[in-house]
């Protein structure tokens, strides 16, 4: 029988960033973004069972059995976090298992624009980041309330579902409220955080309506708050704000969004070549008053073009990063190539480049 956490400790050596469970299969490792198969025997249903009920208890278990997924973090001996997502596939039990650092990295070590760090010193306003699951957003996000932690004096409270890196108290005063543990729901957290006197709120989802709408309210109230979409651009992840509301209330969320959102830092992970690891290519809008302009007035369509003209406000296209990220060595030539919004004019941009 397989031991969970003795599972979850060969991942840490293996330097593995997921780690996923299937009856009928030994466990799955995902190493610098390719599959392998652990050392360990195939897992059983009634083995993925004892494995959930062991990390949530039978009371969580039998809601998961209700509501067919569960996400939920479980914590091994040496300290190291997981987040866990526990679901039905083909009627019996898989897990998700992500693993959560538990040093937060510095914001410097992240490879990110020096734009980043200034983000951080905003008095107010909604910051998002964005891009794909494992984009590497919760780091970044962390980073930056870490960047914030460590120079400024004030009091943030972090919404999160599950909570991931445990931020300590540094500077500031920090509260983390997981949903289902600490508060029913993101919407509910929000409502009752702008009674309890926060200067910084981070919101891990703006997953619906009612979310949405609360997380832009704090930030028209003189709050800087910042949070996540599961978008792969600036301008995608605009439309995707606007078109969260029914249309009635289009127009007015354009001038409310237009007014509080400062940035949005779009990033996906790419593997490195030069060492083990990832790095992060990232498209960066700043909120002049041209992009403000567009959004009030539903020209979004036009923001790709504003960022590629504002470099030297410290605005970047995402093939702008992924070409930069090739000519330090980061990253292939051909994935830089493949994974371009424009792969033809990126070969041609990288043409003179020596491999």
């Amino acid at each position: 029988m397989i031991d969970v956490k003795q599972m979850l400790e060969k991942s840490i050596e293996y330097g593995a960033s997921d780690v996923h469970i299937n009856s009928g299969m030994p466990p799955i490792m995902r190493i610098h973004t390719e599959l392998v198969a652990m050392d360990l025997p195939e897992v059983t249903n009634e083995e993925a069972k004892r494995m959930v009920i062991s990390m949530t208890g039978e009371e969580k278990f039998k809601k998961f059995e209700e509501m067919k997924d569960l996400d939920f973090s479980t914590t091994i001996n040496d300290g190291h976090r997981f987040r866990v997502n526990a679901h039905f596939q083909r009627d019996t039990i898989a897990l998700s298992f992500r693993v959560i650092s538990n040093v937060i990295p510095p914001l410097e070590e992240l490879h990110l624009p020096e734009i980043a760090q200034q983000l951080t010193d905003l008095p107010r306003g909604l910051v998002l980041v964005t891009g794909h699951t494992g984009s590497g957003k919760s780091t970044t996000l962390a980073s930056m309330i870490g960047e914030i932690n460590n120079k400024r004096s004030k009091r943030i409270i972090t919404l999160e579902d599950p909570v991931e890196y445990a931020l300590d108290n540094g500077n500031c005063m920090i509260e983390q409220r997981e949903i289902g543990a600490d508060c029913t729901s993101f919407s509910s957290g929000l409502r009752h955080a702008l009674r309890q006197d926060p200067d910084i709120i981070m919101v891990g989802e703006m997953r619906d309506l009612e979310t949405t709408s609360s997380t832009i309210t704090a930030a028209e109230t003189g709050h800087l708050v910042f949070s996540t979409l599961h978008t792969v651009n600036a301008s995608q992840t605009v439309e995707r704000v606007i078109d969260i509301y029914p249309s009635g209330q289009q127009n007015q969320i354009r001038a409310m969004l237009s007014n509080t959102l400062q940035a949005v830092i779009s990033q996906t992970l790419f593997k490195r070549i030069d060492q083990p690891g990832m790095v992060p290519c990232v498209e960066i809008l700043l909120c002049t008053s041209a992009v403000r302009n567009c959004i009030r007035e539903g020209r979004v369509f036009e923001i790709p073009n504003i960022i590629e003209t504002s470099r030297r406000l410290g605005m970047q296209s995402m093939d702008h990063s992924i070409a930069d990220m090739f000519r330090k060595g980061y990253i292939a030539r051909e994935e830089a190539i493949l994974r371009s919004t424009n792969p033809t004019k990126m070969e041609k941009q990288l043409g003179a480049v020596a491999v």
